[in-house]
């Protein structure tokens, strides 16, 4: 018997027996069963691992735009149609004070949203130096293991300062990088954080001021919907199975059971919203309370804290709904 471990670190044995009817039979044996990932790159093996070329992205609307992108923008308008043209109509008084409330933070919402996307992330040297239409160099895996080392960027070809990461999908230096969201089809940083944090609240009471009053307007409806029906065009109309929507400019009438489901729909959905929201939100108020810096709070954890379980597990959550 002949053992041997390989470069893959699998341990082979060979036995060699001597049979009457065969002059030997050599049977080969691995011990474990499976093959160990190498940590290193193999030699020779360049060609596979250039990294194919990606033209820069200046801001979230380069193009092409991200699915995601573009489902946010629709949910955006989807409500506020329905805020401003079916619900928050039929508020009676001192509900109606709600308009001016939801108002503003969809107002806010939509600027911080806009400011976000369209500044420019990008580390300062890249912005004074870059050339966005001009082609990168293939960067070589093989050759080199990181794109930043020792605080200078191979494809950018600047020089960066320690809070700076490359980022893969907008193939560009981002300075203070927090996380490239793809609702937002770029990159979140140090010079536009503050505007998306602002977006993030802002959503996060929009949405609830929703959610509130399509609550108290669902619960009304069964209750004493002549509550609901205080506009004055619901003066020639007798019954209370026929509604008016899109008051007062527009009215289209609809039945109760259209406002019920439309209703229905809109807080399912506002709910999805506000649980992706809040788990943002509570990850990103989590990581400052515990390790100051978002871009240093996304870095490995040293060897002596790999047993905090529940950090790693926020961590990871967040990294598959952000990335």
């Amino acid at each position: 018997i002949t053992c041997s471990v390989n470069f893959g670190g699998c341990l082979t044995c060979i036995y060699t027996k001597s049979l009457p009817l065969f002059s030997s039979v050599t049977v080969q044996m691995n011990c474990f069963g499976r093959r160990f990932r190498r940590t290193v790159p193999t030699r020779g093996s360049s060609k596979s691992e250039l990294v194919p070329f990606r033209t820069p992205r200046i801001n979230g609307w380069s193009w092409p735009p991200q699915p995601l992108q573009v489902v946010g923008w629709v949910v955006y308008i989807y409500l506020t149609v329905v805020s401003f043209g079916i619900f928050i109509p039929l508020l009676p008084r001192p509900w109606n004070a709600m308009s001016y409330i939801s108002g503003s933070l969809f107002l806010l919402h939509f600027f911080t949203n806009i400011a976000t996307v369209t500044i420019d992330p990008a580390d300062l040297t890249v912005r004074a130096k870059k050339n966005y239409s001009s082609p990168l160099p293939l960067f070589d895996k093989a050759k080199q293991a990181h794109v930043i080392q020792d605080l200078h960027c191979y494809l950018c070809d600047v020089n960066v300062g320690p809070k700076v990461k490359h980022c893969g999908i907008c193939n560009k230096c981002v300075e203070g990088f927090d996380h490239h969201c793809k609702w937002l089809n770029t990159c979140v940083g140090q010079r536009n954080y503050w505007f998306f944090f602002v977006a993030l609240i802002s959503a996060i009471l929009a949405v609830f001021i929703l959610t509130v009053v399509i609550l108290f307007i669902f619960v009304q409806h069964y209750l004493d919907p002549h509550i609901l029906r205080t506009h004055p065009q619901f003066g020639t109309m007798l019954g209370n199975t026929t509604w008016l929507v899109f008051l007062p400019l527009a009215p289209v009438k609809t039945s109760s059971a259209g406002l019920l489901t439309l209703a229905f729909v809109t807080v399912l959905l506002c709910v999805v919203c506000m649980l992706l929201f809040c788990h943002l939100l509570g990850f990103h108020l989590y990581l400052c309370k515990r390790s100051g810096p978002f871009f240093l709070s996304l870095l490995p954890l040293p060897v002596k804290k790999i047993k905090s379980t529940p950090t790693r597990v926020l961590i990871n959550t967040n990294l598959l709904l952000c990335a």
